[in-house]
């Protein structure tokens, strides 16, 4: 395979043109739920720990 760029020009590439794609956000959203639903079962094992 032959590489067709010059291996002596500078390859400029947008952040979005480097990685693919677009960043959508959603493990914003799944780090907040982990985060509320492992606070919420520490409440419930506290509360019946208590019994």
């Amino acid at each position: 395979m032959v590489d067709t760029r010059n291996s002596d020009a500078p390859i400029t590439e947008t952040a979005t043109e480097a990685r693919a794609g677009s960043t959508p956000g959603v493990a914003r959203y799944v780090l907040i739920f982990g985060t509320l639903l492992v606070i919420i079962l520490f409440a419930v094992i506290v509360l019946v720990g208590r019994s």
